[in-house]
């Protein structure tokens, strides 16, 4: 069975790799038709970035209307204080751990930036 969503783990907060392969290739994968879902979870420093940096948000949001979906961590955005920030965003906050290790046994598409 062929697997249509992609799950984009993303834990590198260098701005630069957000906009040049993060948000690029998720917003082009769905543009394009290379996968039928593109899930991006914001996991540990990328959740301080998403938070504070606007331009970070403008490619979220361009992203979002292009039907990637966001997700983050909740241990993080809570140590960080940032879990309305990331809500009011639109994306989706909640416990990732049991996610990413669901994902993992069952062999789905997982690129890890």
């Amino acid at each position: 069975m062929e697997k249509k969503h992609l799950y984009i783990l993303w834990t590198n907060a260098d701005p630069i790799t957000a906009k040049l392969m993060v948000f690029m290739y998720s917003t082009n994968a769905m543009l394009r038709g290379w996968w039928e879902e593109v899930t991006v979870c914001i996991w540990g420093a990328p959740t301080k970035l998403v938070s504070e940096d606007k331009e970070i948000q403008e490619y979220i949001k361009k992203a979002q209307e292009a039907g990637v979906k966001f997700e983050a961590c909740i241990a993080c955005a809570r140590e960080l204080g940032v879990i309305e920030d990331l809500e009011n965003l639109g994306i989706k906050v909640f416990s990732w751990g049991p996610e990413l290790t669901d994902r993992l046994k069952n062999d789905d598409k997982l690129l890890t930036i």
